[in-house]
């Protein structure tokens, strides 16, 4: 079992159990100017299932990167592919009615069904398995919430209902409410197949080429970091965040929030099901397996919003590591990765036009932490879209939807009035530490000249001292001592220690910071 003193001990280095999968194409960068049919930004699953369907079509596609392929969000989850989305449908049919909520379980499942059919036809071994999805309560609250999810599921026709018996935990259960026929998989084997196929229909993949533009709404160029321009007749926009969230207003329209994995082996039975939380701090469960076929408990949760955690960082992986060992025994921790999450006013999300009048820039955004069956169903819109083909559920994710109720309403203020609040605390908020009384391995604001700046002291003693403010819109960044981050709290933007941007929509660095000796 875990000891207690190893659980602030902060790991060397957070990595995800996805991305040790080595077997994924790299590319370059792009140089010069070139044209394409469709430009494609962002190498997660909605960017590479919408390049492979539309290469598959016949079109010429070239996506594009920032980093590498596979290493955003996509990289970082926790790879269930599901219409449970812990107790949702009560409260959808209260948002969206119930034509519009049953519309959004087939299209998940739509999701679910694409990477089944398409692992199958292309004979894709990435552990892809059929599972009962469960909600549980342990609280009284939590299991009146299941009650009233269970009856929603009866008026949408789901395949399921309260199933407290049928749980497998070792701790006792409220009420439990069962999705069956859900699965989980190995994103990045199933994409890495999908980018090499891509290749061979014609596409073209960079990486390491970071969109900060895309210069005219009717005949688009995506301008990159280092000036390169890629002419295109459409464009997607699949960057978790969009980077051109002025288009439409989505930083205005997108609630930013972050969670956290551990992949554990324990000494105790893992369940074979997948299993989220009702109550809060959430807990989500679900089993992996290594290339050695040992099976990986892989523990999520503990979420908050970016750059908003009332502990430091680390402690959200130590409570993950506490309830593990709690109920299974954790012999070892190989793996910790976080993640970041993005939800719509409306909690359905961001699917289609960016905006009215932008009819040639599409986009993706805002899944609420299911991002796999919801990524799938967004890569076959977009590239029926630009096919002119018809899609059953294209008007439900429809991007520039106009109905808002009051509750929606009420979020858009508050979301919009914590910015302006983030800019005023920001500018007032001074530092204790100074550069000097850094530790190595340390970070945060820390005094410096007649003013402030964000310090951190790498291994070597060196301190890397950047301007906070956030490049997107100049709200103050967060330091995050488990990702060793600066995270901003307004639209989720996040740069290393050294100020280069990690996730958007920011796109320019941090300003460095040159020391005075």
């Amino acid at each position: 079992m875990i000891q207690e003193e190893n659980f602030s001990r902060v790991p060397e280095q957070l990595k995800s159990y996805w991305r040790e999968f080595k077997d994924v194409p790299s590319f370059p960068a792009l140089q010069g100017n070139e044209s394409t049919d469709i430009g494609i930004i962002g190498g997660g699953i909605v960017g590479i299932i919408s390049a492979y369907l539309l290469a598959k079509a016949g079109r010429k596609v070239t996506l594009i990167d920032a980093g590498k392929l596979v290493d955003g969000v996509t990289g970082h989850t926790t790879a269930k592919i599901t219409a449970q989305h812990g107790v949702f449908y009560f409260p959808l049919i209260k948002i969206m009615g119930q034509e519009k909520a049953r519309l959004y379980y087939d299209a998940n499942m739509a999701g679910l069904n694409f990477i089944k059919d398409t692992a199958s036809e292309l004979g894709i071994d990435c552990d892809f398995a059929h599972q009962n999805a469960f909600v549980y309560a342990n609280t009284a609250i939590g299991a009146k919430l299941i009650e009233k999810e269970a009856e929603a599921y009866g008026q949408l026709g789901i395949d399921g209902g309260l199933a407290k018996d049928q749980v497998e935990l070792p701790f006792e259960v409220e009420e439990a409410i069962i999705m069956r026929n859900q699965a989980q998989f190995h994103p990045v084997k199933f994409l890495a197949k999908l980018v090499s196929e891509i290749e061979r229909l014609g596409g073209k993949v960079y990486e390491q080429t970071r969109a900060v533009k895309i210069l005219s709404k009717n005949d688009p160029v995506i301008q990159t970091e280092n000036m390169s321009h890629l002419s295109c007749n459409k464009v997607i926009v699949a960057t978790h965040y969009p980077f051109n969230s002025s288009d439409g207003f989505y930083f205005t329209r997108l609630n930013i929030s972050r969670s956290y994995v551990i992949a554990a082996r324990t000494t105790g039975e893992i369940p074979k099901d997948m299993y989220v939380s009702a109550d809060m701090p959430s807990r989500s469960l679900r089993y992996a397996t290594d290339e050695n076929g040992e099976k990986l408990l892989l523990i999520g949760g503990d979420g908050h919003a970016t750059g908003k955690s009332k502990t430091p960082t680390m402690e959200h992986y130590e409570n993950l590591e506490k309830f593990g060992d709690k109920y299974f025994g954790i012999r070892e921790i190989p793996y910790r990765w976080s993640a970041q999450d993005l939800t719509t006013l409306d909690k359905v999300p961001y699917v289609g036009t960016i905006t009215a009048g932008y009819d040639n820039i599409l986009v993706a955004t805002g899944f609420h932490k299911w991002g796999m069956a919801n990524g799938a169903v967004s890569g076959m819109i977009l590239a029926d879209q630009i096919l002119g083909n018809p899609n059953p559920y294209a008007e439900l994710f429809n991007p520039t939807r106009t109905k808002m109720k009051a509750v929606d309403a009420l979020s858009f203020i508050k979301d919009n009035g914590g910015v302006a609040k983030e800019l005023v605390k920001g500018k007032l908020k001074m530092p204790s530490k100074t550069v000097e009384t850094l530790a190595k391995g340390e970070g945060g604001l820390v005094k410096y000249g007649k003013g402030k700046a964000g310090g951190y002291k790498d291994q070597y003693g060196q301190v890397h001292l950047v301007d906070t403010a956030c490049t997107h819109m100049g709200c103050a960044t967060h330091w995050n001592d488990a990702e060793r981050s600066w995270d901003c709290p307004c639209h989720g933007s996040r740069f290393s220690y050294t100020g280069d941007v990690l996730e958007g929509p920011a796109v320019k660095p941090l300003k460095k910071i040159e020391q005075e000796y």
